[in-house]
């Protein structure tokens, strides 16, 4: 994919990673474009599946939420025949803001929120721990935010 993006499609993505929110005479001022040449290709972007989407950044100690943890879990090996059933159950917990699918000791790793440490057990033992098919629970709480979420580096490295 990298090498049918040519220098303009790193710029208008990097400045967009950056600044979501730039107008599009904005962004095109930024890429050394005209207004419509810079459209039709971040729309291009977007129909390729390269930009696939724009969000607001919220702290989640701004909503009250004072814990991150990352949780690895294990699931029971009868459970593999369900996995995408068990997938959604993950989804679906509003506080799992990431959940991937990992190799070596641990079949998932989910980045979780919560209040309070009290809140982040009771999700552990009441609700993670019930999922059908979870067999292994283990969780490490984040002390110190060292580096945010970055954007992807636009350079093809």
């Amino acid at each position: 994919m990298t090498s049918t993006l040519d220098a303009i499609d790193r710029k208008i993505l990097q400045a967009l990673q950056a600044e979501g929110r730039l107008s599009n005479v904005e962004l095109a001022a930024r890429v050394h474009l005209s207004a419509p040449q810079c459209l039709r290709r971040v729309r291009a972007l977007e129909e390729r599946g390269v930009i696939t989407g724009y969000r607001a950044l919220v702290p989640p100690e701004r909503l009250g939420y004072g814990v991150r943890a990352y949780v690895s879990l294990n699931i029971a090996a009868h459970a593999f025949a369900r996995v995408r059933e068990l997938e959604a159950v993950l989804r679906s917990f509003a506080q799992v803001l990431e959940c991937h699918a990992v190799s070596g000791d641990n079949d998932y790793l989910l980045k979780v929120v919560a209040s309070d440490l009290k809140a982040l057990s009771t999700f552990l033992t009441d609700q993670l721990m019930q999922t059908e098919g979870v067999q292994d629970v283990r969780s490490m709480i984040c002390l110190e935010e060292i580096k945010p979420a970055a954007p992807c580096p636009v350079d093809g490295g």
